[in-house]
């Protein structure tokens, strides 16, 4: 069985929580950790779990909203950790005890019980990479910062029975926010942040009749409502709009199981 869920996700912070069991074997991945070690590790008291049973971290990229804490983590309790060659780089080649592993785009990596693709994705960083997740039967695809799709993205989440994708601005709120020009222009270029309409072409995209769970992720506080977000992914897809999930900041989502 796999399951998952968010500890929340916006630009104070990302961290995505994935387990794939079967029979007494388990395998428990944290998709970033952009927390301090004391806000994760309160994040996870909420999921009764501590950070000590976390079995690996990946990370997509080297923003602080996503690497966080990734290094104490790692550290403190001797959990391997996955990045791209770029994102290592970014961090200026930090020394990670020998737990470093190297992820590279369509290089599957085996964590026993749940197996990851990672993907290159256009992201205004060193060498992002985001990724499907799979116990082998079902597949979740996470894609929290991109700043449109590729085929290459539409790719590799087809099929997916479970999408958190990123929602991070509604077009007209962006335009007329007080964010600087630069600021709007980062945000929604091509190597930015996808707007709810761009998430919710690329949901309709991939979507198919076994795609059972769809949160919305990534949302900006100042330029984004989960109503708009809910709105624009249910207009796409058809489904009503208490059928897409929000991740929250602070509180993330409850459990998803596939």
């Amino acid at each position: 069985m796999l399951r998952f869920r968010s500890l929340g996700s916006g630009s104070s912070g990302n961290a995505t929580l994935v387990e794939a069991s079967s029979g007494h074997r388990l395998t428990r991945l944290l998709i970033d950790c952009g927390f301090g070690l004391k806000h994760l590790e309160t994040r996870l008291a909420r999921t009764g779990l501590a950070t000590s049973q976390i079995d690996a971290v990946f990370i997509t990229h080297e923003h602080g909203d996503h690497i966080g804490c990734a290094r104490q983590l790692a550290l403190r309790h001797q959990i391997p950790i996955w990045m791209s060659q770029g994102t290592h780089a970014a961090l200026d080649f930090a020394d990670f005890g020998g737990l470093l592993q190297q992820a590279r785009d369509g290089e599957a990596i085996d964590l026993g019980e749940l197996q990851l693709m990672p993907f290159t994705v256009p992201h205004d960083a060193r060498e992002p990479l985001q990724l499907t997740c799979t116990d082998g039967a079902t597949r979740l695809g996470v894609v929290t910062d991109l700043g449109h799709a590729t085929s290459h993205v539409l790719h590799q989440l087809a099929g997916c029975h479970a999408l958190l994708l990123e929602c991070n601005h509604d077009t007209e709120m962006l335009a007329t926010s007080r964010y600087p020009p630069f600021l709007k222009q980062r945000v929604g270029g091509r190597l930015g942040h996808l707007s709810n309409q761009d998430a919710a072409d690329i949901a309709a995209a991939v979507c198919h009749p076994a795609l059972q769970h769809l949160v919305a992720a990534h949302l900006s506080q100042q330029n984004n409502h989960p109503d708009l977000a809910r709105q624009a992914m249910s207009s796409a897809l058809g489904r009503e709009p208490e059928d897409i999930a929000v991740a929250n900041p602070v509180q993330g989502t409850d459990w998803f199981c596939l």
